[in-house]
């Protein structure tokens, strides 16, 4: 199924990709364009050769009242940052972009193991929190909401099976306190899908959901997908703050973990 409409999105926006290509380069020849399948996303990337080098061109998918309009600005300050691959083109009408491919290499071979990539992750956090500021979109807890009410929609789920977790969403929404003097660049999807190892560095992709957030969001979305320690989450929060975290932050960490667990679903 994904091979067939890769290959008829193929058809259907050859002529974008490739316009894309020479506004970026020029008109030069193409050796080949492939599109890219297994994301998660909603996008359609496409892998360019030219003159013996790869890029990405990334077609957005079809409008949604979810999407953010300010994404590709917040892609420009990563990219600049060099968090981002860098960006050759971008066309917001046509929702394309053109930017370095990244040949991939499993997390699991980044150099030191877990706990040097746990370092690294908080690095890149950091580095992220630090760039001048991504511009505003909604308030997170209001975009969790609204994506949670889909999903109950989808009819996906037998009646009843996802109430703890509605309920639970609630009570997070209504303890949860905003600090808005506090807000900083952030990317809002900071899973393992989202972070590629080149054998060399670490580079943050898909930026659909970024924009100035509480800056827990990504720390607590880093710490969920990459530390599967208390050890492990010292280690990205160290390296995230620049110093050891102090007892009231990394109790809250704890406690939360502990909550959780002790609240939900065995299959949480």
């Amino acid at each position: 199924m994904a091979e067939d409409r890769s290959r008829a999105l193929s058809a259907e926006r050859s002529e974008t990709v490739r316009s894309a290509l020479n506004a970026a380069f020029g008109a030069v020849p193409i050796d080949a364009i492939t599109p890219i399948t297994g994301g998660a996303s909603g996008a359609f990337p496409f892998r360019a050769e030219i003159r013996g080098r790869s890029y990405l061109v990334r077609l957005e998918g079809a409008a949604s009242p979810l999407r953010n309009p300010n994404q590709y600005e917040s892609m420009r300050i990563a990219a600049q940052a060099g968090i981002a691959p860098k960006i050759y083109y971008i066309d917001e009408a046509a929702r394309v972009a053109v930017m370095d491919f990244i040949e991939e290499r499993s997390l699991s071979a980044f150099p030191g193991g877990p706990p040097a990539l746990a370092h690294a992750i908080g690095e890149v956090l950091r580095r992220v929190q630090t760039t001048p500021l991504f511009p505003e979109f909604v308030e997170y807890p209001d975009i969790v909401s609204r994506l949670w009410t889909w999903v109950c929609r989808t009819g996906l789920f037998a009646s009843g099976v996802l109430d703890a977790y509605a309920e639970r969403l609630e009570s997070i929404r209504e303890a949860y306190a905003r600090h808005p003097v506090n807000l900083v660049s952030s990317h809002n999807d900071f899973v393992r899908r989202n972070l590629l190892f080149d054998g060399e560095r670490l580079w943050l992709i898909d930026w659909e959901s970024a924009y100035r957030n509480d800056p827990l969001v990504d720390v607590a979305i880093a710490l969920d997908s990459f530390a599967a320690s208390p050890e492990l989450a010292r280690v990205l929060l160290n390296a995230w703050l620049g110093h050891e975290p102090d007892d009231a932050l990394y109790d809250r960490w704890l406690w939360c973990e502990r909550s959780r667990d002790s609240t939900m679903p065995a299959s949480f």
